[in-house]
């Protein structure tokens, strides 16, 4: 049993393989960044700290949207 990979063995795998897998999670990631920053972009004047959920849905990978879409809007209607 192998329990070291190096860089040898990281370049025989096959990416291609891995797309089917891959390829969905990122296209789904994408579709929650456009919506949330859409959704935060309508309603700019009456959310608080726009910047701050700008950043936070951009560099926060899927979480980040997700996060805007749970607490986020939510945020305004209080």
């Amino acid at each position: 049993m192998k329990l070291h990979y190096g860089i040898d063995t990281l370049k025989n795998i096959d990416i291609m393989s891995f797309l089917p897998f891959i390829l969905p999670v990122l296209v789904i990631g994408w579709i929650l960044i456009l919506i949330a920053l859409i959704d935060l972009y309508r309603n700019r004047k009456r959310r608080n700290n726009v910047l701050l959920w700008t950043l936070i849905i951009l560099f926060v990978n899927t979480l980040g949207p997700i996060l805007y879409l749970v607490i986020g809007r939510k945020e305004s209607e209080r």
